[in-house]
Order: structure tokens, then sequence, then C-alpha cells
């Protein structure tokens, strides 16, 4: 079972989300990534940050676990169905900070070439409605303020609530 570290990266009541456009559509993902065999996850996700965003973790506020998300669902084409744990973490950063972050992130395909991916800064309350993977859009979007406590286990992602882009 593979383990992937995400962030929803605050700068006030924007969060950081990476946007693919596809020709099925888009959709969004908090920056993130698998961590390696034996990786600590809070490497795992300074690791991430730096390659998608820019990000050095120690110009952020300290990560904390916000959300856990099992992933079992069926994926197009000739790999099998990925069983994942999302583990979501939220930090806050300065404005100053975004200011110098990334704006396109590449993202290795198995074929050796990359797919790109905009940066985008959008207000959480409307992560709802948005093709966001993980299925945490709707316990994003009802978080009172950026700093609230929610609920950390959200339900699985299964076919039954999901279908891949």
């Amino acid at each position: 079972m593979k383990i992937r570290t995400g962030a929803l990266v605050f700068c006030g009541c924007d969060i950081a989300l990476v946007r693919r456009d596809r020709p099925t559509g888009s959709h969004y993902t908090p920056p993130g990534g698998n961590a390696k065999t034996g990786e600590d996850l809070i490497d795992a996700l300074r690791r991430e940050l730096a390659e998608e965003l820019r990000l050095d973790l120690d110009q952020a506020s300290p990560p904390e676990l916000c959300w856990i998300q099992d992933q079992r669902v069926t994926r197009p084409g000739p790999t099998p169905p990925p069983r994942k744990i999302h583990m979501i973490f939220r930090c806050r950063i300065t404005p100053n900070v975004r200011a110098r972050l990334a704006t396109v992130e590449y993202d290795e395909l198995p074929n050796g070439s990359s797919e790109p991916g905009i940066i985008e800064w959008v207000h959480y309350s409307r992560a709802k409605d948005l093709p966001l993977f993980p299925l945490i859009g709707s316990a994003v979007s009802a978080l009172p303020t950026p700093d609230a406590a929610g609920n950390p286990y959200l339900p699985p992602i299964t076919d039954e609530n999901y279908t891949w882009v």
C-alpha cells in the first residue's frame, strides 16, 4: 500500500492547488506525492512541496495532519487499481513567500514525458465546487475558518463515489 502526503498550503484564505487540464476535463490536487519506502512522512511532504511549489517547508508554519483518506478506486489503463492512503496536512505561508513560489509544476509520466500542472490559488471555501482529488473538497469548504479543526477521517474513495479523470 502506498502513502501519499499532500498539503493544503494556506496564504490567508487561499489554498494552493495543482490544476491539470486534460481532454476529458480539468482536475485539481493538493501539492504532494507518494512517500518513498522508509521515508518519514514529513520528509516526504518537505520533498514534494520543494519539487512542486519550490516551497522550503522551513518558510511555512509547522505542518499539521488534518485529513486521512483511503483510496480503493479503479483507474483506467493496464496498471492494477492502486490502494493508497492520503495524508493531507495543512501549513501556512506569508504573501512574501507565496510571491516566490512556482506557478507551474511538471509531473513525470511513465513514458518519460511530463505533464504540466498550473498552480492555482483559490479561496478554501470553493474547494467543494472543484473536481478535487483526493475527495477532500467538502471537508475543506466546511471549515468555518482556515485554522478550524475538522473530522480527520474521511470516507474512502471507491468506484461508487469517484470516476477517474
